[in-house]
């Protein structure tokens, strides 16, 4: 049974604070796991919140601001120490270069792990395969910084009785579903015939951005927006000047974009606690969630 979930290892701006840790965020989609923005005490975190290594398929990081990515450093040797069997792919802005270097050979250790590095240099397509397009757009913040969109691709759900009304079964199931068609009896068959369409689901990351078409663009139609609101609306002006959102606006975001649900994070230490967050949020859009370190959040059910 496929699992699709996303665990909030972190919600903190760039102070954390007692009950917000530097940010962190894990999209376990089926046998993916997509870790995001891996901050300072990341590794504890992963252990409140019952995640391994090995869950790890892939790691998005936006920029190099220290909240959002000096965890990679402790990270990077938790991967090898447990000796994580599979290729892990770091993407990343290709001119943070530098610091993603540091981080990764922070201090000694014995590296085992097959990590490949996959420095992001320009909007666009970043990777794609049978099941998944990612890209990746410019945000607007103070430092060069990227935003992510996971875009599954549509599929086709078999139909059992269709299956059996046209005599197809064991290994024709997979030659049909892989080639289009196929020949029963003398009759060709199309996979039109014995299946409905199964739209694919969507996942946006845009964190540290002032608004901007990048932002609206990656959370277009999507199911889950996982989105920054640093400030409330009466720290707007600061909000723009440091190159962040408040709720409000990323609530609008959400909105205009017609995305199924919002989970809000990464709030300034100045708020001990975020209920006037949600209710700014709430008050332009209705799909919101208030992010708490080490919660589960499941993936909005797939749409027909």
């Amino acid at each position: 049974m496929s699992q699709r979930e996303l665990t909030i290892l972190g919600t903190s701006g760039q102070v954390p604070t007692r009950y917000r840790n530097h940010n962190g965020y894990l999209l376990k989609w089926d046998k993916q796991g997509f870790l995001f923005d891996p901050g300072e005490g990341i590794q504890r975190q992963m252990i409140y919140a019952n995640v391994s290594t090995s869950a790890i398929t892939k790691i998005f990081i936006t920029h190099f601001h220290g909240d959002h990515c000096l965890g990679l450093a402790g990270l990077s040797q938790r991967i090898s120490l447990d000796k994580v069997a599979h290729p892990i792919e770091i993407y990343y802005p290709v001119s943070g270069q530098e610091f993603y270097e540091r981080l990764r050979k922070s201090t000694i250790f014995h590296d085992v792990a097959h990590i490949v590095d996959c420095p992001v240099s320009q909007e666009g397509v970043i990777f794609e395969d049978e099941q998944f397009v990612i890209t990746a757009k410019q945000l607007s913040h103070s430092v060069d910084t990227f935003g992510y969109r996971i875009q599954e691709k549509d599929g086709r759900t078999m139909l059992p009785n269709k299956l059996a009304e046209y005599n197809v079964k064991g290994p024709s199931i997979g030659a049909l579903q892989r080639d289009g068609y196929l020949e029963v009896d003398g009759k060709r068959i199309a996979v039109e015939d014995v299946s409905v369409l199964r739209r694919g689901q969507s996942m946006a990351f845009v964190m540290d951005t002032r608004v901007c078409q990048a932002a609206a663009d990656l959370a277009e139609n999507v199911d889950l927006l996982v989105c920054e609101a640093t400030y409330l609306k009466q720290h707007s002006v600061e909000a723009k000047d440091r190159g962040h959102l408040t709720a409000e606006q990323a609530a609008t975001i959400a909105k205009n974009a017609n995305v199924r649900k919002v989970v809000l994070s990464h709030f300034s230490q100045r708020y001990p606690h975020t209920d006037l967050i949600l209710q700014e949020a709430k008050s332009v859009f209705d799909h919101v969630h208030v992010a708490k370190d080490c919660e589960k959040i499941p993936m909005p059910k797939r749409q027909k």
